[in-house]
């Protein structure tokens, strides 16, 4: 029993930056992979950044540069650090966890509710 809440979502002007948290509670065996999507009205949803668990990390062409993806020690937090903000990048931001539950068991994904970015002046 697995749930994320993001945070750090809200109205920013253009050029700023905001952090967004992603806290996982419940226990995960073995996380594969997490990162975070967002989707835009209108628009499909984009994977933003991945990160591994070898430490590999992913990003989309628009952010490469001045987004980064992190986590903390313990693995139950995972951070979006989103600097040089664009109107463009306005959407609902969503937290994912590829992993698995326990042993013997097939990995799955988590999904958080969302939290929205605006970029705007």
């Amino acid at each position: 029993q697995v749930q994320l809440v993001e945070s750090g979502g809200g109205l920013v002007q253009p050029g700023g930056f905001l952090r967004l948290s992603c806290a996982a509670s419940g226990t995960i065996f073995r996380i594969n992979s997490m990162g975070w999507y967002r989707q835009a009205p209108g628009n499909q949803r984009e994977l933003v950044a991945a990160l591994s668990s070898d430490g590999t990390t992913n990003y989309a062409d628009s952010v490469k540069g001045r987004f980064t993806i992190s986590r903390d020690n313990a693995e139950n937090t995972v951070y979006l650090q989103m600097n040089s903000l664009k109107p463009e990048d306005t959407a609902v931001y969503y937290c994912y966890i590829w992993g698995r539950p326990a042993p013997f068991r097939n990995s799955r994904d988590y999904w958080g509710p969302g939290t929205q970015v605006t970029v705007s002046s």
